[in-house]
């Protein structure tokens, strides 16, 4: 753990220097310091750590008031007092209005001052009683005007408070109020009232969400960090350790992951220890199950990551329970629209999604992962906030959504919102940028990955879930996520088993994903059921698709005759649908491919063709394949100079929607084109080389870093 010269680590606090560092120059400038933070982050530990080696470096004292302790009659005011060693607030007005009617004008102080006789606390009662119940002025009986008292006479309330302030002022004392959320009101109107009374008071409190006053200086508390970076443990990690003692470091990192960070729940999980090991450990955290560990506390709501919940539930509006819960269907962040799909019912108007989502992430229930108001960087549009419900906040907003019977509705309206965005992703990849397309599959990865692997209730909800792999058929076919897209689909496909137009669709798609991969007899089959379907549904696109489809298995085969002849037949057809499938324009891409060792000339022709049939300029995967056809046609009749800066261009291209069997077979055809420019030589012989469909991506994977991640960190050819 870093800790500065002056900070040295707290005692009983484990990685939070950089905290402390913060928290104590507050405290030497700022009159209200709040540490806001989610349920068990350590807000509590932090604060009296800090106070207490504050004050030990000030010759002071802390006073704390626990607000979720059960106060007593008299509320926050009264604990603090007594916690201070003062009269509580019952004594000290019992007190003040002794002094007030010692010191009071002659006319009002006593009977021989004129007072009236009776006038008595109980009479007071009874004058209150008869304001608030007027009788018939017929019954009122008449009361001589009495002469106003003085406005010197102090209010109780402001003599208590000036005593308070005083008495901190005289013994140094800072102020703890500590989890002031259920009463969060009160101790917001008690510290405005301490402030006016003296701005020079210290005051720290602790709660879920700030107080929201002027003088507040707000430090939000996060989840410890597991890692610093490559191999380096965070205070995560440290603080597991403290726990368990030696043990293998990538356990550790593990179960910290798991439990992302949250100190009460590595706690909970390491008294788990007594009964199982922590490999044990590690699995069970690892697996897609409710944490509901529990263990001894200090406080009851403490001793269970569902009670540290539960005890924020209570205070939310019925409202904010419902979304709490719907929200739990969401595995990652999320956006507004997508949360108010999800949450939008009979019960919640639409409206109150977003004024539910701002009150969640102020009481520390939802983290904001990006906020609202940065541009989107390929479009430049304005771009909304994202949320995200942390792991234990979502494993207890489940239990509750599951206890209201809600949550296959909930599922099944997400799985809907989650085909939506599939659909706009497929059309955004037709239009003038793809990158949009890209990214936008990006952002929502997690929630279409949910959308797709959790089982389906019904055979609608399967439907719903091939219609979610259709549509992100570019980012299976096009960005390299082969081996995924081919998992979903041939899953999904045993559950939808009537012969539908989208049936038709998932199963071209998931034969040409096999040709793609080599796979020659699984795609041969599946792409002879497809030809069945389209041509019960007299669906030409179809055909033309499976004719493409074909026409890739001849490239694969090195048969260009066959290549040629169905590259042709599909690129001559005019598609009805231009947001489905590669269409003509690609097919024209690979018919020059499949011409260039061969015919020059026909091969410039049909890279002609394909770039004036494109959907816009932004189409980068057909801009690609068109440069390596042209690499290709320059490399076989002799000029690797032209060839390799075509090379280039095709590789950067490609670069920008990803593709990692694409880039590994344009680089080797890279390398090969720069050792013939720089001897000299004559360019490698096509026939002897390997095109880039015939190498396989090293790693066997399919989701890579250098693929359509690694675009964001600019990448360039070489």
């Amino acid at each position: 753990m870093t800790a500065w010269p002056d900070r040295p680590p707290l005692p009983g606090v484990v990685g939070r220097a950089v905290e402390h560092q913060q928290l104590s120059g507050l405290l030497d400038t700022a009159p209200l310091v709040t540490l806001t933070g989610p349920a068990g982050v350590g807000k509590s530990v932090l604060a009296r750590a800090v106070l207490e080696e504050h004050t030990a470096r000030h010759d002071g004292t802390v006073v704390r008031v626990g607000c979720w302790d059960g106060l007593a009659d008299g509320g926050v005011t009264d604990a603090l007092l007594r916690a201070a060693g003062l009269p509580d607030a019952a004594t000290a007005r019992e007190a003040a209005r002794a002094l007030a009617l010692r010191t009071a004008h002659p006319c009002v102080s006593g009977r021989g001052r004129g007072e009236q006789p009776g006038r008595t606390e109980r009479g007071e009662r009874a004058d209150s009683a008869d304001r608030a119940n007027p009788r018939p002025r017929a019954e009122q009986p008449e009361q001589p005007e009495q002469p106003e008292a003085p406005t010197s006479v102090p209010q109780p309330g402001i003599a208590v408070l000036k005593a308070l302030t005083a008495h901190c002022r005289r013994h140094r004392l800072t102020l703890l109020l500590d989890d002031c959320d259920p009463v969060l009101d009160e101790c917001a109107h008690l510290v405005r009232r301490l402030l006016r009374a003296d701005p020079g008071l210290r005051i720290v409190a602790t709660a879920r969400r700030p107080l929201g006053l002027p003088e507040e200086r707000v430090e939000t508390i996060a989840p410890l960090p597991v890692t610093l970076g490559e191999g380096i443990a965070g205070p995560a990690v440290e603080l597991l350790a403290t726990r368990t003692g030696p043990a293998a470091p990538e356990l550790l990192v593990t179960v910290c992951q798991a439990l992302e960070g949250s100190p009460l729940a590595i706690a909970l999980a390491a008294h788990q220890l007594d009964r199982m090991s922590l490999p044990q450990l590690a699995v069970q955290v690892g697996a897609d199950g409710a944490l509901f560990y529990s263990g001894p506390a200090a406080t009851v709501r403490h001793t269970s990551l569902y009670a540290a919940h539960a005890a924020g539930y209570a205070l939310c509006s019925p409202t904010e329970r419902r979304i709490w819960a719907r929200l739990s269907v969401l595995p990652g962040d999320f956006d507004p629209w997508l949360a108010g799909c999800v949450c939008t019912s009979s019960d919640v108007p639409a409206a109150a999604v977003d004024v539910a989502l701002e009150r969640l992430h102020r009481a520390s229930v939802v983290e904001c992962v990006r906020d609202a108001g940065g541009a989107h960087p390929d479009t430049g549009v304005a771009l909304p906030p994202r949320y995200r419900l942390p792991r234990a906040a979502r494993d207890f907003g489940r239990a509750k959504l599951r206890e209201a019977g809600e949550e296959p509705s909930a599922r099944r309206r997400f799985r809907q919102a989650c085909a939506a965005l599939a659909a706009e992703a497929q059309i955004t990849w037709q239009g003038p940028n793809q990158q949009v397309a890209v990214r936008l599959v990006e952002d929502e990865q997690h929630n279409l990955d949910a959308a797709l692997t959790h089982p389906p209730q019904d055979a609608e909800d399967a439907l719903g879930a091939l219609e979610i792999a259709v549509s992100l058929w570019f980012h299976w076919a096009a960005c390299g996520y082969r081996q995924e897209g081919r998992a979903h689909l041939d899953r999904l496909l045993l559950l939808s088993r009537d012969d539908t137009a989208l049936r038709a669709r998932a199963l071209w798609l998931a034969g040409y994903l096999a040709a793609q991969e080599h796979a020659t007899a699984t795609a041969e089959s599946l792409l002879d059921q497809a030809w069945r379907a389209a041509v019960m549904h007299a669906d030409s696109d179809g055909l033309a698709r499976i004719a493409h489809a074909h026409g890739v298995l001849a490239l694969y085969r090195q048969d260009a005759a066959t290549a040629v002849a169905c590259l042709e037949e599909a690129a001559r057809h005019h598609s009805r649908d231009p947001w489905f499938g590669p269409g003509p324009a690609h097919s024209w891409a690979l018919l020059a491919i499949a011409l260039a060792p061969h015919d020059a000339a026909r091969a410039k022709t049909a890279a002609h063709r394909a770039w004036e049939a494109r959907h816009s300029d932004g189409d980068f995967w057909l801009y690609s394949t068109i440069l390596y056809a042209q690499a290709l046609a320059e490399r076989a009749h002799g000029d690797p100079a032209a060839a390799l800066r075509a090379c280039r261009k095709a590789l950067v291209a490609k670069k920008l929607v990803g593709d990692p069997l694409f880039i590994t077979g344009a680089r080797h055809m890279l390398t090969g084109l720069r050792r013939a420019v720089r001897s000299g030589s004559a360019p490698p012989d096509p026939s002897a080389g390997e095109a880039w469909w015939q190498h396989r991506h090293p790693t066997g994977r399919d989701r890579n870093p250098e693929g359509n991640r690694g675009r964001r960190a600019g990448e360039h050819a070489g």
